[in-house]
């Protein structure tokens, strides 16, 4: 009789997890200038560590497992994601304002800059193995790559921040925000309409593989340790970045962060900041000089990474592996320093860019994701050259 082998479930690893818990308590009272702003967002991104880990909402292998295995789940989950998210953002961004205080939306100009830099940065979502908070919830969840990738990630936009002169100097057409062009309502109506346009298009296919959540686990325990439906993860991550945008005034954003971590990391290896254009500026400058706890970019990344520390060791999961093969390792620094440059140079990641870009209606938004997509492409030929799997 053949014998069935049963996959032991994970038992939660209750030290690690206190001690997730214990870092945010220590850390979110320390958080801005006084006041409930800063603590509040740093729990923001805790809550938005553990939902990207246990929904695994990553858009980088979501991409992938479209253009090579014609899975198109994970991106369908993100135009839901982008359709709930126009549904929250549009009368707030129409009304200019929300709980007494303004709330503005993310606008950047269209041009090459933001060309080149996206498709940097979806060459190097490839070879990384993640984009701003997909990197961000894959550290906080154990992995020593992408910790690589991370740090990485900071030098690279570090070195992007010394070249902007060259780049803000490069032709671009002016910022276009739907709502400024067409007043909230119609631009909303038009942008879901779109939306579910390009969801229809990504139907999935009955050929195509679906897989099928595991059965026999209690309702408490899959929100306890995962894994989540994916739009429940695309629904969560729409709301919580409506929360952000009513607590702090504008949207969701990650790797400005990673810039100013690799200034300050930069300088306390001997750099002078007073040499860089950039960072002589009176606003970057007072930032290098109060802290990363001052900038709400970086209060959420480190609240993602406590975030998805915690929800990895309830999982059973948290397993640091220093087992990198060379190839990968040096994919990891690649692919880093692409994400961190691409960036900078194309005004954020799949987060800042493309979701809070769509969320507020501005056509950069969408002229990111294309170049980035096309990025992407190269990211997954070059891949195996790496010894990465597709």
């Amino acid at each position: 009789m053949p014998r069935t082998e049963l996959r032991a479930t994970p038992k939660p690893q209750y030290l690690i997890a206190g001690t997730a818990v214990a870092l945010l308590a220590l850390l979110a009272p320390q958080a801005g200038s006084g006041g409930y702003l800063s603590p509040a967002l740093m729990v923001v991104g805790t809550v938005l560590g553990i939902v990207l880990y246990h929904a695994a909402f990553g858009f980088t292998a979501a991409y992938r497992r479209w253009f090579v295995h014609g899975d198109r789940r994970g991106v369908r989950a993100q135009l839901l994601m982008l359709a709930a998210v126009t549904l929250l953002f549009a009368p707030t961004l129409g009304a200019g304002e929300i709980f007494g205080h303004a709330a503005n939306g993310i606008y950047a100009p269209v041009g090459l800059r933001l060309l080149i830099g996206a498709f940097l940065f979806g060459v190097g979502m490839q070879l990384g193995g993640g984009c701003g908070s997909g990197t961000l919830f894959t550290t906080g969840g154990g992995s020593l790559r992408m910790l690589i990738t991370l740090v990485f990630f900071c030098a690279g936009s570090l070195w992007a921040t010394l070249d902007m002169t060259f780049w803000q100097a490069l032709p671009a057409w002016r910022s276009v925000s739907l709502i400024g062009e067409l007043g909230w309502i119609p631009a909303a109506t038009g942008q879901l309409c779109f939306i579910g346009l390009l969801y229809w298009w990504l139907r999935q296919r009955p050929e195509d593989a679906v897989s099928r959540p595991e059965g026999g686990k209690h309702l408490s325990h899959i929100l306890l340790s995962g894994p989540w439906p994916l739009i429940a993860g695309a629904l969560l991550l729409a709301g919580l970045n409506w929360l952000t945008l009513a607590l702090a005034g504008h949207p969701w954003t990650v790797t400005w962060g990673f810039a100013i971590w690799g200034a300050k990391s930069a300088a306390l290896l001997g750099w002078d900041p007073s040499t860089s254009v950039f960072w002589s500026g009176e606003y970057t400058r007072r930032l290098l000089e109060q802290g990363i706890m001052t900038d709400h970019a970086s209060i959420m990344d480190i609240g993602i990474l406590i975030g998805a520390m915690m929800a990895a060791a309830l999982a059973g999961q948290f397993r640091p592996t220093l087992r990198i093969p060379p190839r990968s390792l040096a994919a990891a620094v690649i692919g880093g320093l692409m994400l961190g440059y691409g960036a900078r140079v194309g005004f954020g990641c799949n987060i800042g860019a493309f979701f809070s870009g769509v969320a507020s209606m501005s056509l950069h938004g969408w002229v990111w994701i294309i170049s980035a997509l096309a990025g992407c492409l190269v990211g997954i030929r070059l891949r195996p050259w790496f010894g990465l799997a597709n």
